[in-house]
């Protein structure tokens, strides 16, 4: 890609001359506060270098879920680019690039649960504890039949809910529930992925040129190594760098 972006297009993605970007900290897997408290991680490293790119300066707005980034692309405090799971009910106010990270939604039961697979989990009197307006909660208000969601603010506090409530299962991000399955032995993951979770760029809706260029910026970051060594440097070792994509 030409470093160089006309002026229209740098207006295009960064109407006010600064790259309004939204970081969430409720996927650990993209965003994590760096020691020196300013976001880091994948999403930050591709908002840094795309603001570098259009020559102008980076604003980072962070949030604690993906549902609060989604709200605020028509609020009072909207940002130009943010970092996603691709999903049609929030395509409705989103445009996306192709992805750049894929990652899975897992489910963790207690130790002594009679539930072992994933497919038994769909069943009469389950209760999947869900952060709120998570891909997770999103996908499975789709495909959950019979089990009921049980939500909770953000996942970490589903979490919570999970062990304070006794609920039968926990969705979210396989990461963080391994971690935590790793430190108590009386939870365990269910051996399989119940999604994928495909993690894009996003920007309002309505914006084809920005949409068009950001999309390959995604397609040359994965390509380069840089998504990657991303992924890599903050510790993010079992995320995948999404495959390569066709783009128009």
């Amino acid at each position: 890609m030409a470093q160089d972006v006309s002026p229209d297009l740098v207006r295009a993605i960064a109407p006010t001359g600064t790259l309004r970007a939204a970081i969430n900290y409720g996927n650990i897997v993209l965003a994590q506060k760096g020691p020196d408290g300013e976001p880091a991680g994948v999403s930050a490293d591709l908002a840094r270098e795309m603001a570098r790119r259009l020559k102008v300066p980076v604003a980072f707005t962070t949030y604690d879920t993906a549902g609060k980034v989604v709200d605020a692309v028509g609020g009072p405090d909207p940002w130009d680019m943010a970092f996603l799971a691709i999903d049609p009910q929030r395509a409705k106010t989103i445009a996306y690039t192709p992805p750049y990270v894929t990652i899975e939604g897992a489910y963790m039961v207690p130790a002594d649960s009679p539930i072992t697979a994933n497919e038994q989990v769909d069943r009469a009197g389950v209760k999947v504890a869900v952060g709120r307006n998570t891909a997770y909660d999103l996908y499975l208000s789709r495909h959950l039949k019979e089990a009921e969601r049980v939500f909770a603010p953000t996942s970490a506090e589903a979490l919570e809910v999970f062990r304070r409530d006794r609920v039968d299962v926990v969705a979210s991000v396989r990461q963080p529930l391994e971690a935590y399955a790793r430190a108590n032995a009386d939870v365990r993951l269910l051996p399989s992925r119940f999604m994928v979770i495909e993690q894009a760029v996003a920007l309002p809706t309505r914006r084809p040129e920005a949409q068009a260029y950001l999309s390959r910026f995604v397609e040359e970051m994965k390509a380069s190594g840089f998504v990657a060594d991303s992924l890599a440097r903050s510790g993010q070792h079992d995320a995948s760098v999404a495959p390569k994509a066709a783009l128009p």
